[in-house]
């Protein structure tokens, strides 16, 4: 069986940055370890990163969340921590990086259904916002796909909006863990 996972958006300035949180540190070792067991069970490893320019302000996104975040080339968008290290190994063994200036990726989404995973582990931040936006899309480019969401490698500022999310992507039948 084919799988992939899909670490979504663990960059500084959503831990430690503009749009940080605590507890979102938290996360790090969690993540880092399942990056480096999929690299050990030959798991297709993907890595999504938030990624905008010094126009923020003035796209749909920045005029509706004015935050300036995840600048490429900043600090502030690189992979945060542990999972930046294991993203470093895992990208030496074919791990996969899009950038995206969305939500949601539909490149990823492509990759995963032209890739025929038939499992799809995704973990990450935000929850609510980007977690949530692909796991959608993944579940909607791979109807057949198993996708599963893992609850402790995945967090929000909000501790409902978790919740929310979380119930919505069950209610898409997307396991939730």
């Amino acid at each position: 069986m084919k799988k992939a996972l899909v670490v979504v958006d663990y960059q500084h300035d959503f831990i430690d940055g503009s749009l940080g949180f605590p507890g979102a540190e938290k996360l790090d070792c969690l993540i880092a370890a399942k990056v480096r067991q999929a690299i050990a069970d030959g798991t297709q490893v993907f890595f999504t990163l938030d990624t905008h320019g010094e126009d923020y302000l003035s796209t749909n996104e920045g005029r509706h969340l004015p935050v300036v975040h995840c600048v490429r080339e900043s600090h502030g968008w690189e992979l945060y921590g542990q999972t930046a290290q294991a993203a470093g190994e895992a990208l030496k063994k074919g791990a996969v990086l899009i950038e995206k200036g969305q939500f949601g990726s539909p490149d990823l989404a492509r990759e995963i259904q032209c890739g025929g995973f038939a499992e799809v582990e995704i973990c990450g931040l935000v929850s609510d916002i980007c977690v949530v936006s692909n796991a959608l899309m993944i579940k909607a480019f791979a109807p057949e796909a198993r996708v599963v969401v893992d609850s402790r490698a995945t967090s929000c500022a909000d501790s409902a909006k978790n919740a929310a999310a979380l119930q919505i992507m069950r209610s898409c039948q997307i396991e939730v863990l």
